[in-house]
């Protein structure tokens, strides 16, 4: 193993860390990349086969660069974290948020005057709800590309024109004959229940240093933020929204409204042996202008190692990393969207989404987070039965295409 891949590896096993630092480590792995890459390329041109040894190393360097982005991603969620709870009493609300510190520490209840449920729940402050929703935007990636809708019902309905009304050239003086009326057509995104329910002894809760919103946070977020992501790409809509990948599908030269349009590779499983980023290209192109400018690739962490490999025509990676550590990769110029939730490449997977997301699916929160404390059913445990209600769907299906790894 080099120097290169000794120090990448000894960053992916670390936590935490200056960005900067982890920025350069993964700009140096990748330029270690290409050129471990182009002498893999090159025996292949030579011999029509490549070293194992090589291809082994770029399967490492591939693991070292998405351990590289993972430790970058840590780093900023915990720099960019604001303390909820100190100093409350300064704050508008302060006293509010105080009174909610005192029901989770101790049940306290006492002279509060807003966001009791009738069931004994709790309304969170908005400050701890605000700082949930924005944990959860920065580890959920289809949170944050998708459109995001706060509502006060149990269902969102959204009107949607299918064809805008009839119009036509006449002369100065000619008849104006009326024209044919838009076509409506009603989507509609119930909410679901998501829960958590995160524990802590008595004794870490009568620590005065604890910042309970923060706590409360940083616990449910993550288990939040896991499931919503999963439903977004996959959920089937039962009792969870219902994932991008779940609606009808159909070959792109027949689309229509009610379906997600796809392009086969040619090659079930695979991209194809020779001229591979073509069919990438198409499927860019599959998406109108008014959509693209937009637009966000979707895949998985081993769909991505198989597409840093690629070039275009000139030689250039097609793959290209952040210009920044907050930046987002790219991959023919378009920002590159990490889900784990999406398919391995297998036969008649979908396992490349491409489109503008914040115009092709809509999230839809219910306003509020509810906290039910329950000191008796695990003791010495305190529980935190904490809720939300979320919903999902598709919201324009010509704004997302699919790449279907099959031979039609």
């Amino acid at each position: 193993m080099d120097r290169i891949e000794q120090q990448a590896m000894e960053t992916k096993a670390g936590t935490g860390g200056d960005v900067a630092a982890l920025f350069a480590d993964f700009s140096s792995a990748f330029e270690e990349f290409k050129r471990t890459n182009d002498q893999r390329l090159g025996e292949l041109e030579q011999r029509g086969a490549a070293d194992g040894l090589l291809e082994g190393k770029l399967d490492r360097l591939n693991a070292v660069l998405d351990g590289q982005k993972q430790a970058m991603d840590r780093a900023l969620a915990e720099r960019a974290r604001p303390a909820l709870d100190g100093q409350a009493g300064t704050e508008e609300g302060g006293e509010y948020k105080q009174a909610f510190s005192a029901y989770v520490k101790r049940g306290e209840e006492k002279a509060l005057s807003s966001g009791v449920g009738a069931d004994g729940g709790y309304i969170v402050p908005t400050q701890t709800e605000i700082e949930i929703g924005r944990l959860m935007t920065a580890v959920s990636p289809i949170r944050a590309i998708a459109g995001v809708r706060q509502v006060s019902s149990a269902v969102y309905k959204r009107p949607i024109s299918l064809t805008g009304p009839t119009v036509g050239w006449v002369g100065e003086t000619g008849a104006r004959p009326t024209t044919a009326s838009p076509v409506l057509a009603e989507l509609s995104y119930p909410t679901m229940e998501l829960y958590a329910m995160p524990a802590a002894t008595a004794s870490f809760l009568d620590d005065a240093a604890v910042d309970v919103g923060q706590w409360i946070a940083e616990e449910v977020n993550a288990a939040f933020a896991a499931q919503e992501t999963t439903a977004f790409v996959n959920g089937d809509g039962v009792n969870k929204p219902k994932g991008f990948l779940a609606a009808p599908t159909v070959a792109e030269a027949n689309w229509s409204w009610g379906n997600l349009g796809y392009l086969a590779t040619g090659v079930a499983g695979a991209l194809p042996a020779s001229n591979a980023s073509d069919v990438l290209i198409d499927l860019v192109y599959a998406l109108k202008a008014g959509y693209r400018q937009n637009a966000s690739w979707v895949m998985n962490r081993k769909v991505q190692g198989a597409l840093r490999k690629l070039k275009d025509a000139d030689g250039n990676y097609l793959w290209q990393p952040a210009a920044s550590a907050e930046g987002k990769a790219r991959f023919m110029g378009f920002d590159l969207v990490e889900a784990e939730d999406m398919p391995n490449m297998a036969a008649n997977s979908f396992s490349v989404a491409f489109g503008d997301f914040r115009r092709g699916y809509l999230i839809v929160d219910r306003q509020g987070v509810s906290v039910l404390r329950d000191p008796f059913s695990s003791k010495p445990y305190v529980l935190f039965y904490t809720t939300k209600r979320v919903g999902g769907g598709i919201a324009d299906f010509d704004a997302i295409k699919l790449l279907k790894f099959a031979t039609a």
